[in-house]
């Protein structure tokens, strides 16, 4: 458990905000990357505070910049930075606990805003609300076009879920996903080559193979009437 950089009160699980003191924490990068603050480099704005945004470098293989909100701790990422973030600081996972994604999502609080839709640092728009992964358990605010916000504490989150394996098991979810579409289709298949042929010249009982073009034996006595005629004339 953390405890608040202020009074050193033991914060809550998942929160930033001392219950003691109030101060907020920053509990997504401390300890986690090495950072440095640069001076204000954007006008992109914070969606929460209404204030300027921060940028700060990452400095993960080489310079890797996002921009940070000092007052709520919140941060945003271009397109595909979140994802290399993540993957970068949960390397060698080959497995999925279960149980460790399962309590994790247990001790996910709820966030200091509630359900609320918010604008896009860059373009002012309104985001989507999306769940990030897996049973992630954090709904992220997305621009389809220029990136992801996360409220604090979010960032930690999703990297304890990447290290349980969350994106392993979002993975193999997918796959399913992929193969019960693909039973799926092979079924409607089946299912066209077999369609009954409504009335026609092959009778309102008669099957026919859609795809194989051949007449199905389902009225044994018309289907010898038919046999013998064709004998018939062809001696």
């Amino acid at each position: 458990m953390a405890n608040c950089t202020n009074c050193s009160a033991p914060l809550s699980d998942g929160s930033i905000r001392c219950e003691y003191c109030g101060s907020r924490n920053d509990i997504d990068l401390k300890e986690v990357h090495y950072y440095t603050t640069h001076e204000l480099e954007t006008e992109r704005t914070c969606p929460r505070c209404t204030v300027g945004l921060k940028t700060i470098d990452l400095n993960i293989n080489g310079t890797f910049l996002i921009e940070r909100c000092d007052e709520c701790l919140g941060l945003f990422f271009d397109p595909n930075e979140l994802e290399t973030l993540l993957e970068a600081a949960a390397t060698n996972v080959f497995t999925i606990d279960r149980s460790r994604l399962d309590s994790i999502n247990s001790t996910m609080r709820a966030g200091d805003y509630g359900v609320s839709y918010i604008k896009c640092p860059v373009c002012g728009t309104i985001m989507n609300r999306v769940n990030f992964g897996v049973k992630s358990g954090v709904i992220v605010d997305r621009c389809r076009e220029h990136g992801v916000w996360l409220d604090g504490g979010e960032l930690r989150h999703l990297l304890e879920w990447m290290k349980a394996g969350g994106k392993l098991l979002q993975q193999e979810r997918q796959e399913q996903q992929k193969q019960s579409e693909a039973r799926e289709l092979e079924r409607k298949k089946r299912n066209i080559r077999t369609e009954p042929v409504p009335g026609g010249i092959y009778g309102e009982d008669s099957s026919f193979d859609l795809l194989g073009g051949t007449l199905r034996k389902t009225d044994p006595d018309l289907f010898d009437i038919v046999v013998s005629a064709v004998r018939f004339f062809t001696k």
